[in-house]
């Protein structure tokens, strides 16, 4: 068993290796969109269909956020995997040349590439040491199904990108997709 000094190292250490799915938060509330990759979003509850994630004070996109009073969530898979990147990527123009969006009619801003998503409102912040806690209630969206989850799986673990793969065995494994690319986000 490995020991560490305080509870912070533990807590660093073992949320390393705890693998999480990833999606990208967009918001405008009038000035001008902001998006950013997380990895902490979870389901609530299903009645009404509400979900939490976390968003760091670090980030220059949360006060924007925070701001808003709906977000579109976008839940990534493999193929969104650029946008992943840039919504993790400080200082990039996230809505410029090259990148497919467009405004819903009520104004947020959606990344057209992404199958599956959900526009929500606000409900309620909860300001933490470094981060705030949003949860938020789904109000509409769409959410493609995947024959094959195990290809087009994206998740976030040890600060990398990595996608689910079954073997001939049927056994599903996480694999690196890049081992020397580590993402700027926490």
């Amino acid at each position: 068993m490995m020991k560490t000094d305080t509870i912070a190292e533990a807590f660093r250490e073992a949320f390393r290796f705890h693998p999480a799915g990833v999606a990208v938060i967009t918001a405008d509330p009038g000035g001008r969109p902001v998006a950013m990759t997380v990895s902490s979003l979870i389901s609530v509850s299903a009645t009404p269909p509400t979900v939490a994630f976390s968003l760091s004070a670090r980030s220059g996109s949360t006060a924007t956020v925070l701001q808003s009073e709906t977000v579109i969530i976008h839940l990534l898979r493999y193929p969104d995997l650029e946008l992943a990147r840039l919504g993790a990527t400080p200082g990039v123009d996230r809505f410029g040349g090259g990148v497919a969006w467009e405004r819903l009619p009520t104004g947020e801003p959606l990344y057209t590439s992404v199958s599956t998503w959900f526009r929500a409102r606000i409900t309620g912040t909860l300001p933490v040491e470094g981060a705030t806690l949003v949860a938020a209630e789904l109000l509409e969206g769409a959410a493609a199904g995947l024959d094959a989850p195990e290809r087009e799986s994206l998740v976030y673990m040890d600060r990398r990108w990595h996608r689910l793969r079954e073997n001939s065995e049927g056994v599903a494994s996480i694999v690196s997709l890049e081992e020397e690319y580590r993402d700027v986000f926490r």
